[in-house]
């Protein structure tokens, strides 16, 4: 990924370019953490650094498996861990969400780098979402506000607050709506609550309008429970940014406001920007540049740090991927091998949904970038199984992947396969041509639109040969990468094979080996 910084004391929106969706900051000290929604994938609540909200690296998870574990063995892609939002309290890094089918959930840590606490369920319950806590200094209490999924609840455009228990672990009472959007003139769809105090006010910072057009609002009241009053403090005017909104407000040790927020970009997901921002004298904040957001901007007034960004590129040494990459569902056993030198062993699960690459768990992921870009893969079919396949794909709502198949003639040929929105299984985009050695080079070239051109590279020889002269071949027609309804688009690393007839529980049909992950932008 490229780094927002550009180099001159100025830094260009959107600072995280990729689906961070969601995303809420706290400053501990000199630094700065932020986390975002995770959704269906593991780990998830990522954990990003920054001294300077402009440069920012992906530092680890606080979560290592979606709870109830036993509701995450397959893929539920756009449920899990919706809009988390994180706090410092007594020595500790907090992180509340929602999960709208389960309830509230916390996890905490002495540091961003844990050990961090199992999930506990705080209110169980279906709707429950975008959780913010306060412990409030002045008064020696603790408040918890959240919003509501109407898909699960009936109940929308309201925001409940609660007393909260000290240590965090409970509610002190059934909840107070607190805000009701119905009652504002022309606000709808109220929601991602974040929950201040500031000059003898409660304060709390929550989108409205939807998460493609909406703006975002400010409610303070001098009493926790309200009343409240709004305004509208960001919105997307006459700029290229839509729906610019949800995120969390942060302070610089030397007294600078800063809000981050996203915008929703399609398959893209949810890109991070960071916009100014300052306290007018009627004692509103204002955002950006008089509440329109910016795309050019003198970054803030602290210490200069080299240009960076989340990693995309990995090697996968002794086996092991990066932290930027997440199953689609809590992980297995025996997903991946270790072993002494470079490269991703992937095994290849025998599954009756071989056919369909949204409904298996055992995909790796990460998210697509929002730029031209190029990303390649050498990928090697060790199995010998008739039907085992590994590839590299883009995996939404629709999926498009290029790879390696195992006939049954034991040959193994370059694929190329599709599925639409509402396929329950895949088709060919371009017609098989022989791999003999089980090997190639897989490039996706991601143009603007999303749009994805898919070519590969079949290569000579076993995988110490040497690969001169290989040339990539275009492969069927452009795909337009697709989200899901709440997540971006993906790339995705797998492998995996047909069940067999009257098989019973877990089989696997040998490895794939992934080698030299590496995303550039177009033209370099």
């Amino acid at each position: 990924m490229i780094s927002a910084d550009l180099g001159d004391g100025t830094y260009r929106n959107p600072v995280l370019a990729a689906d961070w969706s969601d995303p809420d900051v706290v400053r501990v000290g000199d630094d700065y953490y932020l986390t975002a929604s995770s959704f269906g994938r593991v780990p998830g609540l990522p954990l990003l650094h920054s001294a300077d909200l402009v440069n920012w690296t992906l530092v680890g998870h606080a979560l290592q498996r979606l709870q109830p574990a036993a509701a995450f063995t397959v893929p539920r892609h756009d449920c899990g861990v919706w809009a988390p939002s994180i706090r410092h309290h007594d020595g500790r890094l907090w992180i509340f969400w929602g999960d709208p089918d389960h309830g509230i959930w916390q996890v905490n840590a002495p540091g961003v780098r844990g050990p961090w606490s199992e999930p506990h369920l705080v209110k169980a319950g279906r709707g429950l979402i975008d959780p913010c806590p306060l412990w409030d200094e002045e008064s020696g209490e603790a408040y918890l506000v959240h919003a509501w999924a109407r898909s699960r609840s009936g109940i929308k455009n309201r925001l409940t607050g609660h007393r909260m228990r000290l240590d965090g672990t409970g509610l002190l009472d059934e909840g107070t709506t607190i805000v009701d959007g119905d009652l504002i003139p022309g606000w709808f769809t109220l929601e991602g609550p974040k929950l201040y105090r500031h000059d003898g006010w409660y304060w709390i910072l929550a989108p409205a309008g939807g998460v493609t057009n909406g703006w975002q609002g400010a409610l303070r009241s001098k009493d926790f429970f309200g009343p409240y009053e709004e305004r509208i403090v960001l919105e997307q005017g006459a700029t290229d940014v839509n729906g610019p909104h949800q995120g969390g407000w942060v302070r610089t040790r030397s007294g600078e406001d800063w809000f981050l927020h996203f915008q929703e970009r399609g398959a893209y997901g949810r890109l991070v920007h960071l916009q100014p921002m300052r306290w007018g004298e009627d004692g509103w904040p204002v955002l950006g540049d008089g509440g329109s957001p910016v795309r050019v901007h003198p970054k803030p007034r602290l210490p200069e740090r080299p240009p960076s960004a989340p990693a995309t590129d990995d090697d996968f040494p002794g086996g092991r991927f990066g932290r930027q990459w997440q199953w689609t569902a809590n992980p297995g056993d025996g997903w991946t091998t270790a072993h002494g030198g470079d490269g991703l062993r992937l095994s290849c699960p025998r599954s009756a949904d071989a056919d369909d690459l949204r409904r298996l768990p055992h995909v790796l992921t990460q998210r697509l970038p929002a730029m031209d870009a190029v990303a390649e893969v050498e990928l090697t079919l060790d199995s010998d199984e008739p039907g085992a396949r590994a590839g590299f794909a883009v995996l939404g709502d629709a999926y498009a992947w290029i790879g390696l198949e195992r006939g049954a003639d034991g040959v193994a040929r370059l694929v190329h396969r599709f599925a639409e929105t509402t396929a329950e299984a895949e088709r060919d985009a371009a017609v098989a041509r022989a791999a003999p050695a089980g090997r190639a080079r897989l490039r996706i070239e991601v143009s603007a639109g999303a749009r994805c051109r898919f070519s590969a590279a079949v290569l000579p020889g076993p995988a110490d040969a040497s690969d001169d002269g290989a040339e990539f071949t275009p492969s069927g027609q452009v795909f337009a990468a697709m989200p899901w309804r709440w997540v971006g688009a993906l790339f995705g690393l797998f492998g995996v094979a047909p069940a067999l007839p009257g098989q019973q529980g877990p089989g696997y049909a040998g490895t794939a080996t992934f080698t030299g992950f590496r995303v550039r932008p177009a033209g370099r």
